[in-house]
């Protein structure tokens, strides 16, 4: 049990670590210190949902519909595409240093919003969590739900270290060049994991 529920920690640790669009959204909500617990704790939730649909054998399903991953795929492309265009304009136009008491707050709707189709419209969360980790946990015949659990938790201690390790960066950004470059590098990512998704085979 403890074996399955270790393994299942360091990988699913080891699948979200890589910069990418839910990753930096999560980061520029910490550096502006904007809903970042009800942020982190929407991600790490979505995560926790979708490796126990993973480990209860969701795979099925996908492959009884296999209308589904290609629905997923270009939901995904359209919504990165889009966001990725939001944050190039922002690093073309943007000239605000990090200041808290003058910048414009999102609301918490909006945020969440924003999380939640970062999070449920990218299907490389899907091959990570439902197809990768549901498959590797077969590996632990009667513990795949200590596995999922071990996942599950290395998911909110990735995105609350996120979260709130990036008041740590807050010097940093200060400056409007860096927050001009961290969203240019955010709509690189976006239009990437876009292409990527796109021209799946």
């Amino acid at each position: 049990m403890t074996t399955a529920a270790i393994s299942g920690f360091f990988l699913g640790l080891s699948l979200i670590v890589a910069i990418g669009a839910q990753n930096a959204f999560v980061l520029r909500q910490g550096l502006r210190r904007e809903h970042v617990f009800s942020i982190c704790l929407t991600c790490a939730a979505s995560d926790a949902v979708l490796i126990a649909t993973g480990v209860s054998g969701f795979r099925a399903t996908t492959g009884a519909l296999p209308w589904l991953e290609p629905a997923l795929r270009f939901g995904g492309v359209a919504f990165l595409a889009v966001y990725g265009l939001k944050s190039l304009r922002a690093a073309i136009a943007g000239n605000a240093a990090l200041d808290p008491s003058g910048a414009e707050a999102q609301s918490l709707a909006a945020a969440l919003a924003t999380c939640l189709a970062l999070t449920w419209l990218n299907p490389h969360v899907y091959l990570d969590t439902v197809v990768l980790l549901g498959s590797i946990s077969t590996q632990y015949p009667g513990r795949e739900t200590a596995f999922g659990i071990g996942a599950a938790a290395g998911s909110f201690l990735f995105f609350f270290s996120l979260g709130y390790g990036a008041r740590l960066l807050r010097p940093l950004f200060a400056r409007p060049a860096a927050w001009r470059l961290l969203d240019g590098v955010i709509a690189l990512v976006m239009w990437t994991i876009a292409g990527r998704l796109a021209f799946l085979g």
